[in-house]
Parts: structure tokens; sequence; C-alpha cells
């Protein structure tokens, strides 16, 4: 899905201590070194205490607004399955929803099947793909703190996204502590592993 002379919007989503404002940050190193105007956004819930998290991220030639429109983002990366509701508002039949199968208890209510937040994105869009990110990352690396940098390299090797895993890795090694830098290259390179069998 190459959209290099198309604006590009994308959405993340989780909870708090998931990463996503590290991704922010990757994925706008990356967009830079590759020439593109990037404009993001933080929606911050209760971060600290596992609440609900989001970003925008746009880049293209130019970018204006750092808002992603309804029905206008062209991928959902949700690193919690329930939290991909969260983008539905944003979808349209073209959107990619690219979640990690991990749902976490929402104290005192009662979780979304993966069944039920499948079929209601249906609604929206058929571009589902469900990565057990979490999981994969806990059994092979230890940690599963890194399964967000395992599901952007694979939209950028699926080309979900206009970055080259070329440079998600050097967003990472920029925008990653040096002391963490080589459990996330390995959470990089466990995704370039997998890419073929995973999709």
């Amino acid at each position: 899905m190459k959209q290099k002379n198309k604006q590009s919007n994308i959405i993340i989503v989780g909870t708090g201590g998931q990463g996503l404002i590290t991704l922010l940050k990757i994925i706008s190193e990356a967009a830079f070194s590759q020439g593109y105007d990037v404009k993001t956004s933080e929606l911050h819930g209760l971060s600290q205490r596992g609440g609900s998290v989001g970003v925008h991220i746009r880049m293209g030639k130019k970018i204006y607004s750092p808002l992603i429109a309804k029905g206008k983002a062209n991928i959902v990366i949700a690193l919690e399955t329930q939290e991909a509701l969260k983008g539905v508002y944003f979808a349209n039949k073209e959107t990619i929803f690219l979640i990690n199968k991990n749902i976490v208890p929402i104290p005192l209510k009662r979780s979304f099947s993966v069944k039920e937040i499948v079929n209601i994105i249906k609604k929206n869009s058929d571009k589902i793909f469900l990565i057990p990110a979490s999981e994969t990352c806990r059994e092979k690396l230890g940690k599963d703190v890194v399964a967000g940098i395992y599901l952007l390299t694979l939209a950028s090797l699926k080309e979900f996204i206009p970055l080259t895993p070329k440079s998600i890795l050097k967003g990472i090694e920029k925008t990653v502590p040096k002391r963490y830098f080589k459990l996330n290259k390995e959470a990089f390179t466990l995704a370039k592993k997998d890419e073929e069998k995973t999709f």
C-alpha cells in the first residue's frame, strides 16, 4: 500500500504504559528522515494508571492540521483490542485496523470479546488484522512492552504506512534511550522474521 505521494493519517490507540508517545516520536523521526511534513497530536486519558491514550499522526508534502477528521484515517494501530473501537469514528472502508490481540480488563466493566469488537469494526472496514503482538514479544523476548514496536514494524513491512523499515529503525535509534535500544531492535528484528507467517 504505497502512499508516498499522498497524505497519510495514522491513529494509534492503547492504554497508559504501552509506549504510544514513544511510537509517535519514532514515526515522526522516520517521517522527517524521508522528507515528509509531519503534524502530531496527543490525546491523554489517565495514562499513568492504564487509562485510554490516543495519538494522531499526519504526514505528507504539506500538513496544516494535526487532527484527523472523521472517516479520514488510513490506519488505526491498536495496542489493546478494546481500544481499537476508539478508531471506528475515524475509519472508512479503506482504513486498515492493525490490532494487538490483547485485552486489558476495565475495572468494574465487562470487557468486549474479540468477536464483538471485530463485528463492530466490520461495519466500517473489512481490513482488520489481529496480531498477538504482546503474547509473541512476551514469549520470544521476555517483555511485552515492545509490542508496539513489533506492530509498527509490521505496518512498515506490509506498506500499510509510507515509511520504510530502515527509517523506522533509525527512528527507534534516535528516540529510545540507549539502555533500551537492544530490546527494541530485537522486537523490530522479530517482526521482520514473523512477517510472512503473520499475514
